[in-house]
């Protein structure tokens, strides 16, 4: 605890300074290593962008008194009004102007050195202040919610003014001018004081989900300038309080079980980057280090699922489809693609599966699913109803996967009507929604690495390739990549494949060690998606001659699969 000496009388008189006195000793003194006053310099930003929120470093708190921050966590509720009422103190000073006019400041913190995870928030985090990350799946309409509510008494006419708390409204009892027992009350709306409501649920991101579990998933309430920050399919992480609500009451009375929610502080969208991949300054110089290797293609080859044997030509497509292309903006409005579509279509036990597993893992921001238990409000945006009759909306597994990639298995093995809702995502790189009176359209800016088995369950060699693949030309046309995964027995490749399987089994690890660590070449990755390479005079007069080749030999009627501007545009990426 700070202490002030004061002399009165010839006497020393020790005054303890209060929290709000120690929150706004520190928004006036804290500098950083520079020499810099960090939030005297953001209140007066604050003062010119007409902000009400001071965002606070909780890192910086934690270092100028660590006593108030071990506070702030264990007691939020008590001190986040010191804090704000110390913003509010510190603006008077900075801009008395705007102080006066705006009354209300919040301050919001963010940094936590210790991050919760939603599945380990229990009763013992009640009350307490917590830091957890996720995925927005559902958001309701922003809705004015009350905070000063004002009545008029119908008898006497007499207006009372009740402050409002909690979930639920608090009426009046007794009017205190009449004093009458049957006095009704009416609600003045003109009089009273509102401010914005939304709530929202996030839920465990894909990365963050062990083996085999189910994700869990929390709501989030958000008012004043929270609201409308983030959409369904950003990234996000909340600072907020642990609280609990009553489940629905059940006819024989209340239930025991409770619902627990966040009370967001703040709002961090971590996701609206294009990289989500924290690199250090050693990883960034191991990066560039290996990016000089003269043989660097052939290291990343090996690094990409060591423990499937072969199949060089597809894993250098997946490569190609973790780096991606170049998106372009044109100056008309149009976009076009920068991510690279990739279909792989095999025989039963040729690895597909594993090979799309691998991929969601490796890759910076990767979702998996499958086949006939995918549908198509799961894949794009489901409206659902809420407890209370509005229509909320909730992120499928594209918009989820928004600039990572998705990969699909059996996308055979999905109902037609089903597989249709993911020809926009693959081209548009969007999911539109109309649907209950919402009409939407949400990101979904994602690679598509799907597989697929043969209509007839094995690969027939007398047949051509659209008879063998099971899907429409709509949305073959998409795929830029399109690979054959024949099982065909052969002496030479069989017995390697073999003691490849065998040595797995009898090391327990990788016969051969990934040049490349997994960790490090996913933000290898991660890394190289931030550049944006220029295409050069020769590279153009090469993908023109090669385009116009294929152009001419698919010209009969006979050509199994239409060469269309499409396959120019997949040469390019």
């Amino acid at each position: 605890m700070e202490k002030e000496d004061r002399v009165s009388g010839g006497r020393s008189v020790t005054i303890e300074a209060g929290p709000d006195e120690r929150f706004q000793d520190f928004l006036r003194s804290f500098q950083t290593p520079t020499g810099e006053n960090r939030y005297r310099r953001k209140l007066a930003q604050m003062a010119v962008t007409s902000s009400r929120s001071l965002v606070v470093d909780f890192e910086d708190l934690l270092t100028f008194d660590s006593p108030l921050a071990k506070d702030l966590v264990e007691k939020p509720d008590e001190y986040l009004i010191y804090a704000n009422k110390a913003v509010w103190a510190q603006m008077k000073i900075e801009d008395p102007e705007y102080a006066e006019q705006t009354k209300a400041f919040f301050a919001r913190f963010r940094k936590f050195p210790d991050k919760m995870q939603m599945r380990k928030i229990g009763s013992d985090q009640m009350g307490g202040l917590v830091v957890v990350d996720g995925i927005i799946v559902r958001s309701t309409p922003v809705k004015p919610m009350v905070t000063r509510a004002a009545f008029k008494c119908r008898r006497c006419e007499n207006i009372m003014m009740v402050e409002q708390t909690g979930f639920l409204m608090r009426g009046v009892g007794i009017c205190p001018s009449c004093r009458s027992a049957k006095a009704s009350f009416e609600l003045l709306i003109d009089r009273s004081t509102f401010m914005d409501f939304q709530e929202m649920r996030i839920q465990e991101r894909p990365e963050d989900l062990p083996p085999g579990q189910l994700p869990r998933s929390i709501d989030v309430r958000l008012v004043e300038d929270l609201v409308d920050v983030a959409r369904p399919g950003d990234r996000v992480s909340v600072t907020g309080v642990v609280r609990a609500q009553q489940e629905m009451i059940s006819r024989r009375g209340r239930l025991r079980t409770f619902d627990m929610y966040l009370d967001a502080n703040y709002l961090d969208v971590t996701g609206k980057e294009a990289e989500v991949v924290e690199i250090s300054a050693e990883e960034e110089k191991a990066i560039k280090e290996l990016a000089g290797d003269p043989w660097i293609h052939q290291k990343l080859l090996r690094s990409l699922a060591p423990s499937i044997y072969g199949y060089d030509n597809i894993k250098e497509a997946i490569l190609y489809l973790l780096f991606g292309g170049v998106p372009k903006h044109l100056p008309d409005g149009i976009s076009i693609r920068g991510d690279i579509n990739t279909l792989l279509v095999g025989d039963p036990g040729t690895a597909k599966s594993q090979l799309l597993q691998y991929v969601a893992r490796i890759a910076p921001r990767g979702l998996y699913t499958s086949g006939r238990g995918t549908t198509a409000a799961g894949l794009t945006a489901a409206v659902l109803r809420e407890k209370t009759g509005g229509m909320v909306l909730e992120a499928g597994a594209l918009v989820l996967a928004d600039k990572g990639v998705a990969a699909i298995d059996e996308i055979d093995k999905m109902r037609p009507d089903d597989r249709v809702a993911i020809h926009e995502a693959m081209e548009q790189h969007t999911v539109s929604v109309a649907k209950g009176g919402i009409v939407a359209t949400l990101n979904a800016r994602a690679s598509v690495l799907a597989a697929a088995n043969p209509a007839l369950g094995r690969y027939d060699p007398y047949r051509n390739i659209t008879e063998n693949i099971n899907l429409p030309v709509t949305i073959l046309s998409r795929f830029d990549l399109l690979f054959i995964m024949k099982d065909v027995p052969e002496a030479d490749l069989d017995s390697k494949m073999s003691e490849h399987i065998l040595a797995l089994h009898r090391m327990r690890s990788t016969p051969e060690e990934s040049p490349v660590p997994p960790d490090l070449l996913r933000k290898y990755i991660s890394y190289s998606r931030r550049i944006e390479p220029l295409m050069s005079e020769e590279a153009t007069d090469e993908l023109r001659n090669f385009y116009l080749k294929m152009r001419s030999s698919s010209a009969g009627a006979e050509s199994p699969i239409a060469i269309t501007p499409r396959q120019l545009e997949a040469l390019v990426r």
